[in-house]
């Protein structure tokens, strides 16, 4: 876990969280988790109820969480874009980052499921004239956003 820890740039995974951002309504958000998450999908779901991310506006919430210390992730998103893209765009994103991480390489792995993500939200849910930055674009690590 400290290997993982000490390699990730932080700073670039909140960069690429707001550059994305800036083509759409939706909203992404990256939680490292150092407890050990055996059942990564139920704690992804836990953490973005607890970050509140099923009240942004649309409904358009996208929540990565990563856990070193299981070597696990999950990535989710919330109901609008489950009803656009489904199961299969998920599970594409989440080979992507395996192998990222296979290789070590893990803030490769986070931004390129920032990127892909950001895509998609981009291409059902286009940034608006009014649209606000409703969630922090900070790293949310052990339930701080840092």
């Amino acid at each position: 876990m400290k290997k993982f820890l000490s390699q990730l740039d932080h700073a670039l995974i909140e960069r690429t969280i707001a550059e994305a951002e800036k083509k759409t309504s939706g909203e992404l958000r990256v939680v490292i988790h150092r407890k050990p998450a055996p059942d990564p999908v139920a704690t992804v779901k836990a953490q973005f109820e607890k970050l509140r991310m099923h009240r942004t506006r649309e409904r358009n919430a996208v929540l990565l969480l990563v856990a070193p210390e299981s070597r696990t992730f999950a990535i989710y998103g919330d109901t609008a874009i489950h009803e656009k893209c489904g199961d299969s765009f998920w599970s594409d994103v989440a080979t992507a980052i395996g192998d990222h991480f296979k290789q070590g390489d893990f803030t490769g792995g986070i931004v390129h499921a920032i990127d892909r993500a950001g895509t998609l939200l981009a291409t059902h849910f286009p940034r608006r004239p009014d649209d606000k930055n409703e969630l922090s674009d900070g790293v949310v690590d052990d339930g701080k956003v840092i």
